[in-house]
């Protein structure tokens, strides 16, 4: 992602995490790790740690250096690891000998990521807890504010825009359990030398890896993961169902913020949502980065799962596709995930515009409550067809649907005046919606309770 764009897509803490430095300390925590894993082994001598792990710090290194040798090498753990062998070796030659020792450049690599993954992925769950307590307060408070339904992008039906934003709000916990069950799924070490059998380490390779394990503070899988990506193909999907997940909650606010409909919009803020020509403007800026994020995200989890049929132990071609396409999606999925959370904990509800709106067609939203209040009694079918020919008489005379159904005898033969105008109230006809809030809210106050 490109420095220019990083602080409107990405977010500051997970840019970080992936910075070139990050990565390369992140391998040099795995070669140091690795060294004292090895010497508690018995593998190798334990006077050779002290020189690596004072060796292991991303400073003492030239990054232009390291990828300019990597476009020769093929990746950049092997010129990493030349370096580090030098620099050891200037303090202590003979403990240079043992610098990544049974070790190959996939193990480096693969674990140095899911260290950053440890590091990165959690802002994104905190930003989706955000985003979700932001929810829940909207669901809480218009919990009985009724507004249109859209299907198809016409009124349909009333809602309440607490029904709305709980939809958000449990939308957004599924993704965040997702992310956080697959990360952890994920946050396994690397380690399998050569081919995957450890044999350059002898009879003590899967004790190193339980001590590597420890000192890293990550699982140790039941073998090594060289050419199965379905761990990090696990947290790619759920990534991008994430973001998915975002973007339909910034469409709809996006919809409710034109100007014609004008029911909810992102809070204003000095310099945001401007126009660099148009002092009216007030643009839905958090939500353009959501939309943006969910239009990109697709393809970087189609890369991802594409990469997956990886050749015998060691993939060729698709693990390097691997390499910048899963931190790409981590900070567009942040990105994302901090700009619906501060669109929500700011977002601005206007009732009375979606109560105006609820007016506009002059009743046509309530047919539906009609209709079926009819039906009871001349059935369903006979029903239907007597309220659409009044509502259609509506549309082509532009008069209230409340006095073409007090016309029509079909009509009052079974509902009085009083029952029509009892039934044309949108409050009326809200069903289980208050209901349906009141769960999703009852479930999410459990997961704080849990999470607490």
């Amino acid at each position: 992602m490109s420095d220019l764009h990083r602080g409107l897509f990405g977010e500051a803490e997970v840019a970080a995490r992936f910075s070139d430095r990050a990565r390369l300390q992140a391998m040099l925590d795995f070669e140091a790790a690795l060294a004292e894993a090895e010497a508690e082994a018995g593998v190798v001598p334990y006077s050779c740690v002290a020189a690596v792990r004072a060796a292991a710090r991303a400073e003492h290194y030239d990054l232009d250096a390291i990828a300019t040798e990597a476009a020769h090498a093929g990746n950049v753990a092997i010129p990493l690891v030349r370096h580090l062998t030098a620099r050891v070796a200037a303090t202590d030659p003979e403990a240079a000998r043992y610098v990544h020792w049974g070790a190959t450049s996939q193990d480096v690599l693969d674990t140095a990521l899911v260290l950053q993954l440890r590091g990165a992925v959690p802002e994104i769950l905190r930003h989706l807890a955000r985003a979700a307590e932001a929810a829940a307060g909207h669901a809480e408070r218009h919990a009985d504010t009724p507004m249109a339904g859209r299907t198809w992008l016409q009124q349909a039906t009333p809602v309440t825009f607490g029904l709305k934003a709980a939809g958000w709000l449990d939308a957004v916990a599924r993704a965040q359990d997702r992310v956080e069950a697959a990360l952890a799924e994920a946050l396994v070490l690397q380690l399998g030398g050569a081919s995957g059998t450890l044999a350059a380490l002898g009879t003590h390779g899967p004790e190193i890896a339980r001590t590597l394990g420890s000192r890293l503070d990550l699982a140790v899988p039941d073998l090594p993961w060289h050419a199965h990506r379905d761990r990090l193909a696990h947290l790619a999907g759920a990534l991008g169902v994430a973001v998915g997940t975002l973007g339909k909650i910034a469409r709809d606010v996006s919809l409710l913020a034109q100007t014609e409909v004008g029911e909810a919009h992102e809070a204003p803020a000095e310099g945001r949502g401007g126009s660099s020509t148009m002092p009216h403007k007030r643009n839905p800026v958090g939500a353009a980065v959501a939309l943006a994020a969910a239009i990109r995200a697709p393809g970087l989890v189609g890369t991802f799962l594409s990469a997956m049929p990886q050749e015998h132990e060691r993939g060729l071609g698709g693990w390097p596709a691997e390499w910048e396409t899963l931190p790409e999606l981590v900070l567009l999925t942040a990105g994302a995930a901090r700009a619906m959370a501060d669109v929500l904990e700011g977002l601005v509800v206007d009732p009375a515009r979606m109560r105006a709106n609820l007016d506009l067609t002059q009743g046509l939203v309530m047919a539906e409550a009609i209709s079926m209040a009819l039906a009871v009694r001349m059935g369903k079918e006979g029903a239907h067809r007597a309220v659409e020919a009044a509502s259609q008489r509506a549309l082509a005379t532009h008069r209230p649907l409340a006095d073409v159904l007090a016309e029509d005898p079909t009509i009052t033969r079974h509902l009085s005046p009083s029952d029509l105008a009892a039934r044309l109230t949108p409050e009326s006809y809200l069903g289980a919606a208050g209901e349906l809030v009141r769960q999703v809210l009852a479930r999410h106050r459990g997961r704080g309770s849990k999470h607490a």
